[in-house]
């Protein structure tokens, strides 16, 4: 229960720092100039989240890296709405986005219950 708790939470650290590299140059008020030293700095981080969380999850999930892909991808679409609708305005609040957010959970429980 630890690896899959450290890996998930890893999981969800690496998606923020991904949302932001990508995505905080859409930003209001965050100056153009500096966005791509924020990209180059958070790199390091992102890229260790994504090692270790992988590596704790694919332990934690009985060496089974389909499992990790799955649970990393519904992490992924479980951060990117919240910081989206926060960091941009866009609501996550349409049909389409609440299924796939629903979908997400349902992906992630289908892997860490069965």
């Amino acid at each position: 229960m630890f690896h899959l708790t450290l890996g998930i939470s890893l999981f969800a650290l690496l998606h923020i720092l991904v949302w932001f590299s990508a995505n905080l140059q859409f930003v209001d008020g965050f100056e153009s100039s500096k966005i791509i030293i924020v990209s180059l700095i958070l790199s390091i981080p992102t890229t260790l989240c994504a090692f270790y969380a992988s590596r704790a999850t694919y332990i934690a999930m009985e060496e089974s890296l389909w499992s990790v892909r799955f649970i990393a991808f519904g992490i992924s679409y479980l951060v990117f709405p919240f910081l989206t609708w926060i960091f941009l305005n866009e609501s996550m609040f349409t049909f389409k986005t609440i299924v796939c957010v629903l979908l997400s959970v349902l992906i992630v429980c289908i892997q860490v219950f069965l």
